[in-house]
């Protein structure tokens, strides 16, 4: 993590034209700080990384921050204590040191990446939060940043380049760390939460897209409808043809019998972005398939259940029964399905047929299995089915 520049350079013009020259090997988010080769400073830093026996390194380290520590040297004095309580795994130091490097050099990239893995191995998911999101802050500034004053903008853009490719590997770590973390919280509503958070410090990783869907499906198993809604929404406003969300959206509605235009919209906007959508490259074609059929089903159950609602029943038949083979990989949906179509089949008459819906509804281990028994039971005293039948006889 040290952050020097080692002059050897013999010439002073050699010296000016490396410091002014890009350093691709070198480029890091983190600004270097200078110390001229054979200063007193330059010499004590090389004691200090001579020093073997951990004692001597702590005077070392205490006499070069006495000796050197103030303006920017003060953050390196602090970032060599980091290091040092690093060495000796000593969480408390370094937190301590590493919060002073922050405060003093607020855009240190290395210190904040150091205090999230100490943070992560230590177990304190809410101080590695807190950590990461200063990481994510000091990336987000530096992307965000425009060139220095005097400097050409492409040579800018080329340097800030190649100082994210340096960090690459710190930059995922920390990403990763957050996200990984967060997904395994058990609390809907606090994983909803902090995948906002993580949205909001790393909307350029890999995982946003995952974290921003998360969220509206956490708070939806949390039961903060208002909140599901908001964040559903929020995805739509800049992805309108997400499908995953359309269908969240449409299932809601339908079910609850809610806003049934925005309920029909949704799911017909789904079923027309499915239509065009194309398989990504990650993803093996019978993978992709399941996906579509599902979400297609899914599509067709919501319009089934926005009809049934409006009672216009014969187009509420038409959508359950294109949804029922679609549906039969997710037993738990086909299941609410079949209950759902038997309903429409009771109420255009067609009892025998709506009996063989929910005894498919019945058949699958489902929070419908009871819901549909109760419904067979109630046909069979009416007469219709087969144990009914053999009564009559």
């Amino acid at each position: 993590m040290r952050r020097l520049l080692d002059f050897s350079l013999a010439s002073s013009t050699l010296l000016v034209l490396f410091l002014l020259a890009p350093n691709p090997a070198r480029a890091q988010i983190t600004a270097h700080i200078a110390v001229p080769a054979g200063s007193p400073a330059d010499q004590a830093l090389n004691d200090i990384g001579a020093a073997t026996d951990p004692a001597q390194k702590l005077a070392l380290i205490d006499k070069f921050a006495a000796n050197f520590g103030t303006g920017q040297m003060a953050a390196l004095a602090d970032e060599l204590y980091v290091d040092y309580w690093v060495a000796q795994k000593d969480n408390a130091k370094i937190y301590q040191y590493g919060e002073k490097v922050l405060a003093d050099d607020p855009a240190n990239f290395n210190v904040a990446v150091t205090l999230t893995r100490t943070a992560s191995d230590a177990g304190d998911a809410d101080r590695m939060y807190g950590y990461a999101e200063k990481a994510g802050a000091i990336l987000q500034q530096y992307e965000n940043a425009p060139a220095p004053a005097g400097t050409d903008p492409a040579v800018w853009a080329a340097t800030r380049q190649q100082a994210l490719a340096g960090d690459q590997d710190s930059i995922s770590y920390v990403e990763y760390t957050f996200f990984s973390t967060a997904y395994k919280v058990a609390d809907p509503a606090q994983k909803a939460a902090l995948m906002l958070r993580y949205a909001a410090a790393f909307p350029d990783s890999q995982y946003a897209s995952q974290a921003e869907l998360i969220t509206p499906l956490a708070y939806q198993q949390a039961k903060d409808f208002p909140k599901m809604i908001a964040a559903a929404n929020a995805i739509l406003a800049r992805e309108p043809n997400n499908v995953d969300v359309l269908l969240l959206l449409a299932d809601y509605y339908s079910e609850n019998g809610q806003h049934l235009d925005l309920a029909e919209a949704d799911a017909k906007q789904a079923l027309a972005a499915l239509a065009a959508a194309k398989k990504p490259d990650a993803m093996s074609d019978d993978d992709w398939q399941k996906q579509v059929t599902l979400q297609t089903g899914l599509a067709w159950t919501s319009l089934g259940q926005v009809y049934i609602t409006q009672k216009i029943e014969a187009k509420a038949l038409t959508a359950f029964q294109t949804a029922a083979p679609l549906l039969k990989g997710n037993p738990n949906i086909y299941a609410r399905n079949q209950y759902r179509l038997g309903f429409a089949l009771i109420n255009l008459k067609h009892n025998a047929d709506a009996y063989q819906a929910f005894s498919d509804a019945a058949s699958v281990d489902s929070p419908y299995r009871a819901l549909a028994q109760a419904k067979l039971a109630e046909l069979q005293k009416a007469g219709v089915g087969p144990h009914a039948a053999k009564k009559a006889q």
